[in-house]
């Protein structure tokens, strides 16, 4: 053993019959021989779960592996009933430094993507919660909106953290809820995770990647019971007295219609994407309007200049609780201003808006800036190589695409270039926010109309559970 990692505990066990000594290091690593010279070690932090101990013996249950993790068990007998009490203190009490969570509360929406949630529960992620010692109360979800409503009421004192098993749609569904709550900012300290099973996955594809860890429920399992955290920015996008709290983002033109208009292709599975995006490329639509923008530092040159005669479109009265949204003064900045007319306008929180769309490769989870990113121009067949480009973010390099990061926008949408019967779709977080005429499903209701619509970002609002990176 070197000299610089001190033991905090170190005793004689027998594993399989072979005695050795089983020692605990100052830094959290477990060490022990297997017959032979061989040198076994685990790390508590990165790859214990958790341990339990019946009569003599300590089951050490781990999670080990690079790209796919494997669940493991080593069972340790010590030579003494002291020298157990001695291991097992001390091991229970370096895990209890690391400050993992001990009861959470999870969702389970059994409708998302392809429908196995609940199965990916009970197969994947229950087995490794009952390694951990972890307490949990499942909650299935029954309706949409069914999460946010029990975000807005839960007894947050009973857990330790929030794990939706779904795809993106569940977490926003519970920013927003947490958002409404009298308590909300202490609401909001409470971290989320998130285990993929649904067709987005953006914000937990976002979170592993950021580590270099592969997007499976087994790492992101893992990420919410090491207990790390970090802070997620949330924006807050206003029309008149309506009020959506977003997480990943807003999408209006090329890449919202594709993404919502695609389900009519549903019996073809994941090959529609592809297919309808094709399509839309095909017969590209242009939809006018303008984006108004508050560019963030080391931007200001991009579009034109409109100074600062932009009026606030706050909510004239403030909402009956909760968050009120970010307050800023919208007189004192700079304003800046595209014209359409626009192929695709996406505005993004985290890199990653879907498993294999790197929307917006320089995000980040808490700088306080949202990602814009715009098509105007653009050939057809350069559009189809910048479309094949999004799963490593290659597109942003396109001199057909402005890339920039900004703190407030105000978009206009307007109808579609030579076609004015015919509106878009505006689309956050996955679900549809405005339909404008003529759209895909326009007769049904959505929370805000085809009209100007405001989005401001507050850094840092929201926690989330996160690998360490």
């Amino acid at each position: 053993m070197d000299h610089h990692q001190h033991s905090i505990v170190s005793d004689e066990v027998s594993v399989n019959g072979f005695k050795t000594s089983l020692t605990l290091t100052t830094d959290g690593i477990l060490r022990w021989s297997d017959r032979g010279p061989h040198l076994r070690q685990l790390s508590v932090e990165k790859e214990v779960v958790g341990f339990s101990t019946s009569g003599r013996l300590i089951t050490v249950r781990a999670l080990v592996g690079q790209r796919s993790l494997v669940r493991k068990r080593f069972v340790f007998e010590p030579v003494s009933d002291d020298s157990l009490r001695n291991l097992c203190d001390k091991i229970q009490g370096y895990i209890h430094s690391l400050g993992r969570p001990k009861k959470l509360f999870i969702f389970v929406n059994p409708f998302g993507g392809k429908k196995s949630a609940s199965k990916l529960f009970t197969n994947e992620v229950k087995p490794i919660l009952e390694d951990a010692n972890i307490e949990f109360t499942v909650q299935e979800t029954k309706y949409q909106l069914h999460a946010k409503e029990v975000a807005r009421s839960l007894d947050l004192s009973k857990y330790d953290g929030i794990i939706c098993v779904s795809g993106d749609g569940i977490l926003v569904e519970v920013v927003n809820g947490l958002l409404e709550r009298e308590d909300w900012a202490a609401a909001l300290k409470t971290p989320l995770g998130v285990i993929p099973a649904g067709t987005g996955n953006g914000m937990i594809k976002s979170l592993l990647d950021s580590a270099g860890e592969p997007c499976t429920p087994a790492h992101a399992v893992l990420a919410a019971i090491r207990g790390h955290k970090r802070s997620l920015d949330v924006a807050t996008i206003w029309q008149g007295e309506t009020v959506f709290f977003s997480v990943l983002m807003l999408a209006w033109g090329l890449i919202s219609d594709i993404d919502i208009e695609s389900e009519k292709y549903r019996w073809m599975g994941s090959a529609r994407i592809e297919f309808y995006a094709l399509k839309r490329i095909l017969q590209l639509r242009k939809y006018n309007g303008s984006i108004r923008f508050v560019p963030a530092p080391g931007f200001e040159n991009v579009g034109e200049e409109i100074g600062s005669c932009v009026d606030s479109m706050e909510p004239l009265k403030p909402r009956p609780h909760g968050y009120q949204g970010p307050k800023v003064d919208f007189k004192s900045f700079n304003w800046r201003q595209l014209n359409g007319p626009f192929v695709s306008v996406w505005l993004h929180n985290v890199p990653w808006g879907a498993e294999h769309t790197m929307a917006a490769p320089d995000a980040k989870f808490e700088d306080g800036y949202l990602d814009l990113i715009v098509m105007r121009q653009c050939p057809k067949l350069a559009l189809i190589s910048l479309m094949s480009k999004l799963n490593n973010g290659g597109h942003v390099k396109s001199p057909y695409v402005v890339y920039i990061k900004v703190k407030a926008v105000i978009l206009e949408p307007g109808p579609r270039a030579g076609k004015s019967t015919k509106e878009g779709i505006i689309d956050s977080d996955g679900e549809v926010l405005a339909r404008g005429k003529g759209t895909y499903k326009s007769n049904l209701k959505s929370l805000m109309v085809y009209d100007k619509l405001q989005v401001v970002v507050d850094q840092g609002l929201a926690t989330l559970f996160t690998p360490p990176v």
